[in-house]
């Protein structure tokens, strides 16, 4: 994996080339095609997702409920982070919505980062933090919405 690229992301683009070097060997990239299905709700939560080129729709299902769109990743963002929290299942779905190159890095690698490299492993880990709080400030906005609007249509 070349280092330029994986500059790209925001959560680890002023690495240094030895954090660099230590993410290349346990990172791999991965093609998607248009509405193939990366991971669906409830399945094993393997990996942490970065988006080179493409787009990911996140959906998820509530047990009473149609399927909603919970997001769009672009390039340059991440998904899949249950798999960083120590999360057993994704808790959404992740559809890709435009043909692209991802990399890949499995949670049981980010783990032992954090051990072997303890400061590249948090800085990871605070700012995939970052990410997530800004992910659900946005949903809950969205939750809002949808509920002011309802109750305006009654």
């Amino acid at each position: 994996m070349d280092s330029e690229l994986l500059t790209r992301f925001a959560l680890i683009e002023d690495f240094s080339d030895d954090q660099i070097e230590v993410l290349k060997p346990i990172i791999e990239d991965i093609r998607f095609d248009t509405d193939q299905v990366i991971f669906n709700q409830g399945d094993p939560a393997d990996y942490l997702y970065f988006v080179l080129d493409g787009r990911v729709s996140i959906r998820f299902k509530p047990e009473d409920g149609p399927v909603l769109m919970v997001s769009e990743v672009d390039r340059g963002e991440v998904f899949g982070w249950s798999s960083a929290l120590g999360s057993h299942r994704y808790t959404s779905s992740a559809i890709c919505s435009e043909c692209g190159l991802f990399i890949r890095l499995e949670g049981e690698d980010l783990k032992n980062l954090c051990q072997e490299h303890p400061e590249t492993g948090i800085l990871i880990l605070n700012r995939l933090a970052g990410v997530i709080a800004r992910r659900l400030r946005g949903t809950h906005e969205q939750v809002l919405a949808l509920l002011h609007r309802g109750l305006n249509d009654k």
